[in-house]
């Protein structure tokens, strides 16, 4: 009897032995990242490289749809092995405020790092007679209902990043959705929208042929990409913050020494020159922050939203059908 219990007491033990030595093999066989649609550009600069350097194939697959949770659902639901990884967007800290998830974003991942965040340029078009934020605020609330701007679909980013905009700034401009971001660009260029709310890489292009006219980004403070645009936050709304960002997750559970190799690799990689060349070119800036400091980024952005959605009483269909 008393062998029985001590190999009962043992037991715990006995599994944090294993687990530290599959840690110091890892990794052993290749990872696979979970892109969760739109671009994939950032796990496969970075896949690249951690590849290269621990020797281990990375596979990035993309799973998109339902606003990526149909892949973030598969990584909470993996093994807790450092084995599959999901690179998470702004997208997945709103989903939960429209689907009915069968995961918890803040409990079933383990944060590794925010990798990189990008802005949003809010953009006008040229024959709207404003040169700045508050330029626009006074137009709108001298015309409400009257001004529409144009963003992605209901309960996506853009939407959301604009509906915030709208209720900090106090004023009534009609969302127009559209199927994607160039579409809503398309359209602000061609005036059948006045205003527009897209993704950097987009917007700059457009801005230096003069075809649109950037009033400001979405970034708590002013990018490298766009250094001539203020921010939304010195343009009078002091408390907007709403970047666009991908950062690895890992599912909750695995090894704190797996999870410190994939950010060391991380923190690695975003000193690389090509790396934050490549970066730059796709409008990113490099962040590389702690397992720690990326945990309390991701319950304040599933905050921040959540408000943004109750307070513009935000309704989608909770099947991800706009």
């Amino acid at each position: 009897m008393r062998s029985v219990r001590h190999v009962l007491a043992a037991g715990p033990i006995l599994g944090l032995i294993c687990m530290a030595a599959t840690a110091q093999q890892y990794p052993n066989k290749p990872i696979r990242f979970v892109s969760l649609g739109g671009s994939d550009a950032v796990p496969r600069i970075l896949g690249q490289k951690i590849t290269e350097n621990l020797g281990q194939q990375v596979i990035v697959e993309e799973r998109a749809g339902a606003s990526g949770t149909l892949g973030a659902e598969s990584v909470a639901r993996a093994p807790a092995d450092g084995y599959t990884i999901v690179i998470g967007t702004s997208s997945l800290m709103m989903a939960p405020n429209f689907y009915r998830l069968s995961y918890d974003v803040a409990k079933d991942f383990a944060p590794v790092s925010l990798v990189a965040s990008t802005p949003w340029i809010l953009a006008v078009n040229p024959s709207l007679p404003v040169n700045s934020v508050q330029e626009l605020i006074k137009l709108a609330k001298a015309k409400p209902g009257q001004l529409n701007y144009g963003a992605s679909a209901a309960g996506s980013a853009g939407h959301l990043i604009g509906e915030m905009f709208k209720n900090m700034a106090g004023v009534n401009i009609v969302h127009v959705p559209y199927k994607n971001l160039p579409a809503a660009l398309t359209d602000l260029i061609g005036g059948q929208v006045q205003v527009g709310i897209n993704v950097a890489p987009l917007v700059i292009p457009q801005m230096k042929a003069n075809k649109v006219r950037g009033l400001a980004v979405t970034t708590a403070k002013r990018s490298a990409v766009a250094p001539e645009l203020p921010t939304i936050a010195e343009s009078g709304l002091p408390e907007f913050a709403a970047p666009g960002w991908y950062g690895l997750m890992a599912p909750a559970g695995t090894p704190a020494p797996i999870i410190a190799t994939l950010h060391g690799e991380v923190v690695k990689a975003l000193k690389l020159p090509d790396v934050l060349e490549r970066f730059a070119a796709l409008g990113l800036e490099p962040v590389g922050n702690s397992p720690q400091e990326f945990g309390a980024y991701i319950r304040s952005e599933l905050a921040k939203w959540a408000k943004v959605v109750k307070d513009a009483n935000i309704k989608v269909d909770m099947q991800g059908n706009p």
